[in-house]
């Protein structure tokens, strides 16, 4: 596998696989490039808010960085400068190249962008879309059943934990089900690869918060059986 490339234009900084482009632009980055060209496809919106672009023969995933919590009061999508590697652009980049290439359901990363601005930064990721997915929130909100997908999704988390990776912000909008059955997680901004401990633990207590919190929403009362076959599944291991 050749080594990803990074590439400076003034203050802007990316990073991209050779293996799938042979270079990488900044105009890639901003939404405007691709509508001007009739080459969106649509839009989620949200916090991690993200446009689906038709690009290389294949579907791309822009998202840009916004910040949440009371940091999002001082500042949408401003970061403080702590070196380019450090940068949420480039951890997630990296770690979902690590995961991808080991064989996980995860998105194949393209290219990150990081645009320094003295002590602040805002930044960007592009991925491949998993075609023919939808997120358990969706599913959830239309009144689906999963069934046996319970369990598949338990065990996919634990493929993802044996390999010792945390997913800060496992939740039912970050599992994706595609027309097979097969899983797969998205978002790994703040993610990382850990060694044993509690962060196992929290990961699925996050995950349990947001099946109750999509029961509220659906008015549809939270069934414990669901999360048992979760259990069950995350037990039985891939």
């Amino acid at each position: 596998m050749p080594e990803p490339k990074i590439k400076r234009v003034g203050g802007r900084t990316v990073l991209f696989d050779c293996a799938v482009v042979d270079d990488a632009f900044n105009e890639w980055f901003e939404p405007r490039y691709w509508r001007e060209r009739d080459r969106v496809r649509g839009t989620a919106p949200g916090r991690g808010s993200a446009t689906f672009v038709d690009a290389n023969g294949e579907t791309w995933v822009l998202r840009h960085y916004h910040r949440g919590g009371v940091m999002a009061r001082l500042s949408d999508d401003l970061y403080v400068w702590q070196g380019i590697e450090r940068s949420r652009a480039f951890r997630e980049w990296r770690l979902l190249s690590t995961l991808f290439d080991s064989g996980l359901p995860v998105p194949r990363p393209i290219a990150a962008r990081v645009f320094r601005r003295g002590l602040t930064y805002t930044a960007d990721i592009l991925t491949v879309y998993i075609e023919d997915t939808r997120s358990v929130d969706a599913m959830l909100h239309a009144g689906e059943s999963l069934g046996d997908r319970w369990q598949v999704i338990g065990s996919t988390v634990r493929r993802f934990h044996d390999q010792g990776v945390d997913h800060s912000d496992l939740n039912v909008r970050n599992i994706l089900i595609d027309g097979q059955g097969r899983v797969f997680l998205i978002d790994f901004d703040k993610g990382r690869q850990r060694g044993a401990g509690s962060w196992k633990n929290g990961n699925l207590q996050r995950l349990q918060r947001s099946l109750r919190k999509t029961a509220l929403e659906t008015g549809v009362p939270y069934d414990e059986e669901v999360w048992h076959r979760i259990e069950d599944g995350y037990a039985g291991g891939a």
